[in-house]
């Protein structure tokens, strides 16, 4: 299941989280296009060591990890939106 679905979860999470943390660029669209382009290699990282790993806790604590940290740059980054335009704030 870690190297399976686990695996295509947590990089897609993974994903969707760097654009957090990865700088803009000079056009401004490199912290999107660059998650993009590096999402088949987290998901072979996370894949083989799911794979090559005796310690099956190790391999869950490092997935659940990734999933964690990326999953809160995720929500933070819908919380924080401001105010639609035309809409009273209450």
């Amino acid at each position: 299941m870690l190297a399976g679905p686990g695996a295509v979860i947590v990089a897609l999470a993974v994903m969707a989280g760097m654009t957090a943390w990865v700088p803009g660029g000079r056009a401004g669209i490199d912290n999107l296009v660059l998650p993009l382009v590096l999402v088949p290699a987290v998901w072979a990282a996370l894949f083989f060591h799911a794979c090559l790993d005796r310690r099956l806790w190790r391999v869950a604590v490092v997935a659940l990890g990734l999933l964690a940290v990326h999953g809160a740059f995720v929500a933070h980054a819908f919380l924080n939106r401001p105010p639609a335009a035309g809409k009273a704030a209450s």
